[in-house]
């Protein structure tokens, strides 16, 4: 199981929001690349990053940013999401050295466009499904839908998505605890591969998702807990490979 540090991006800066709030945010640095280098160095394997402004805007604003960190680190994994809402958007970031691409608003609007990105870019893209109390949220979090994001997972299963982000936004940025039984409720619902979002805090989170991994828990993306200090990304990776390993 990858331990996937976030980095997200609002004017340029590195911050995090609590809920996906932007007017509740807290800035951890005002350099992307050095924050990149602080997680390459702990021995990260992937990194994600999110442009705040481009999921609100519908298209990306802080582009120099990610390209920067992906010319920096050029054999790091890097997923992105965040205002993807056409191929033009997915090309570019795919040669500035981006690896994968998250798509979330408008898979939930327009779940062809899904497909239609699969087979123009295989094994890059990603679904992101953000959710509340089971129902899918979209535009930066502004709109909560009435599909079950489990019933909407489903629905990609046939495109060769690489992966899905799925984030409990009643968990993210609040130091509250990963939601391990929704997550797994994901994972269950298709064969493709989940990344846990929203709530991971410290080491019983990881060892919680640890003990879900086979039923196919990919990751887990960490924001405000290493940013804070409560959760330490060289010690939660060496517990995961150890555990795969063993």
């Amino acid at each position: 199981m990858l331990i996937i540090p976030a980095i997200d991006l609002k004017d340029g800066a590195c911050v995090r929001l609590r809920q996906g709030l932007m007017d509740d945010s807290t800035v951890y640095g005002d350099n992307p690349v050095e924050m990149a280098r602080r997680w390459v160095e702990a021995g990260t394997r992937r990194l994600h990053l999110v442009d705040l402004n481009g999921a609100f805007d519908g298209k990306p604003i802080n582009g120099d940013a990610v390209t920067s960190i992906a010319k920096a680190y050029p054999d790091l994994p890097i997923q992105i999401g965040g205002g993807i809402r056409n191929l033009e958007t997915i090309e570019h970031y795919i040669n500035a050295g981006v690896n994968y691409l998250i798509i979330g608003t408008r898979a939930v609007k327009d779940p062809g466009f899904v497909s239609e990105a699969c087979k123009a870019f295989p094994g890059h893209i990603i679904v992101g499904l953000d959710a509340k109390d089971g129902l899918v949220a979209t535009d930066g979090w502004a709109q909560v839908s009435d599909i079950k994001a489990t019933e909407l997972a489903k629905r990609f299963e046939q495109d060769g998505v690489e992966s899905i982000v799925y984030t409990d936004i009643s968990r993210d940025g609040m130091m509250q605890g990963v939601n391990v039984e929704q997550t797994v409720a994901m994972a269950r619902a298709s064969s493709i591969p989940v990344i846990a979002s929203g709530g991971i805090t410290n080491m019983s989170d990881v060892e919680a998702l640890a003990l879900v991994e086979g039923e196919g828990i990919l990751g887990a993306i960490t924001g405000r807990a290493i940013y804070e200090g409560t959760l330490d990304v060289s010690e939660a990776q060496r517990y995961c490979d150890a555990r795969s390993i063993g």
